[in-house]
């Protein structure tokens, strides 16, 4: 297995980029929307009711419904359900002002803001209740 060096990472035969955070939703049209609105994401391409791609830069969230084929169930049978505590962490400048802003919108909160070394943040969940974290660094 190639490793990586100071120099840098040494390329691997089979992994060529970081293509995208895959979340599970009920309804990707409602996703698409507060991902949209509310976090200021780009639409990227939908294909309603099953799949959607939402981005901020190069990262992409792929929103896949239920009849998404990356939605479909283990080979246990066991569903892929959203929800979960791995978080995708968006850095905000003014918490406090973001936290208000999304309190009148209706967003749904996790947590209060908890405040550490390297900054504040706080955790919402998106419509599914997928979590999302906001991140003000320290200054």
């Amino acid at each position: 297995m190639p490793q990586a060096t100071a120099s840098g990472p040494v390329p691997h035969p089979f992994v060529k980029s970081f293509h995208g955070i895959r979340y599970q939703v009920k309804d990707v049209a409602r996703s698409v929307a507060f991902y949209t609105q509310h976090l200021g994401l780009r639409l990227e391409h939908q294909q309603l009711p099953a799949f959607a791609t939402v981005s901020l830069g190069d990262a992409k969230i792929l929103l896949s419904g239920p009849g998404a084929s990356g939605a479909r169930p283990l080979p246990n049978g066991q569903s892929q359900e959203p929800g979960g505590w791995n978080r995708l962490v968006l850095q905000v400048s003014d918490l406090p002002g973001c936290i208000a802003a999304f309190k009148d919108a209706g967003v749904r909160f996790r947590t209060e803001m908890e405040t550490g070394p390297a900054g504040r943040q706080i955790q919402i969940d998106d419509p599914d209740g997928n979590p999302i974290e906001l991140f003000e660094p320290a200054r």
